[in-house]
Parts: structure tokens; sequence; C-alpha cells
């Protein structure tokens, strides 16, 4: 008498492979792409000529460039990247009205009263050939210094913190400390 070989039960093989599946769906981690988040400014009024907007002072203009070696240049000076925090804070709140630093001008805003808003913008300008890793940490510093004069105010006029504000609050800090992150084209500004 022949044996008969006893068949491989496949039923439960789908069922395992599933839930393979599915663990390793669940225990793996994803890499988030890194970017930065930009609101464009509005478009000027079509009938509004280019030649009819104001010349910025040069006293207004906080000037960073990147060259291709990721050296920083900021207001003329060769900064580091850490430092960089700092000094955009320093120009954006110029909280002795230095005259080196940017004008203000007066007006109303809710929760505030009368303040002097400043007419600041950081200017940023790459190199062709800067790494992209010094490129975000430029601009997370940029960003951060905003932010950073937002929180401050926050605690100080509110206690509490930015992200905790309601709309109209938030709106106010933000008309007060305003991100005017100005990103020119990217050429040759130095280095190799």
């Amino acid at each position: 008498m022949a044996r008969k070989i006893p068949e491989i039960p496949a039923a439960s093989l789908a069922d395992i492979a599933f839930m393979l599946l599915i663990f390793f769906l669940v225990t793996t981690t994803m890499d988030v792409d890194s970017g930065l988040e930009r609101r464009l400014p509005p478009m000027p009024p079509e009938e509004q000529p280019e030649d009819d907007m104001p010349p910025i002072k040069e006293r207004n203009v906080f000037v960073v460039l990147v060259n291709a070696n990721n050296q920083l240049l900021v207001e003329g000076e060769i900064t580091r990247v850490d430092d960089l925090r700092e000094k955009a804070k320093e120009f954006m709140a110029n909280p002795y009205d230095n005259e080196n630093l940017p004008e203000k001008t007066p007006k109303e805003v809710a929760y505030f009263g009368q303040v002097g808003i400043t007419k600041g913008v950081i200017s940023l300008r790459n190199d062709v050939g800067t790494q992209y890793g010094t490129y975000i940490a430029v601009q997370n510093e940029l960003v951060g210094a905003i932010n950073d004069l937002r929180e401050e105010l926050a605690k100080q006029k509110f206690g509490k913190s930015y992200e905790k504000l309601d709309k109209d609050q938030q709106d106010a800090i933000k008309e007060i400390y305003p991100s005017r992150i100005s990103e020119a084209e990217p050429k040759k500004v130095g280095g190799n």
C-alpha cells in the first residue's frame, strides 16, 4: 500500500502574509520631508506702476548672504548660523530706536494701542552652490527669530504662549512683528 503525501495547508498562508504586512506597516517609520512654509504676498494692484513703489531705505534691510562654502555674511560681517537668530531679533525689534536699525511707523493695534511697527525687511540671498542643509538652517533661524519675538510679546502682554492665543490676539502680534523675509534668486556670491 502506498503512503499518501500530506498536503501543506495554504489557507492560513494568506492570513500570515496579511498579518506580516500589517506588522511592517505599523512598525515602520516614515521620514517626513522637511520644507518651508511660505505665504506669498498679495499681488499689487494692476493699475499701480512699478515706479510708484517707495524705495526701501538701507537701514530697513537686513542683508544675509550665504556663499558656496556655506559661510554667512550678515550686514557685512562674517557670522555663524548660531548667532543669526539673535541678530535678526535685534534688527526686527529695534527696542531702543537705534538709527542703524529699521524705522518704525506709529500705528493703532488692537490690544496694544499706539505701537511702532517696524519697516524692517530681511533679505536673504544664497549662492547656487550653497548646501541645502545650510539653506534650511538659515531659513529656520530667520523664521525662528520672528517667532521668538512673537512668543516673547505674547507672554509679556497676555501671560501665555503665542500658540494658545485666540486668532485676534495672534493677528495683533503679527501686525507688530510681521514676517518679512525676501528671498532673492540664488547666484554666485562668493566661495567656490
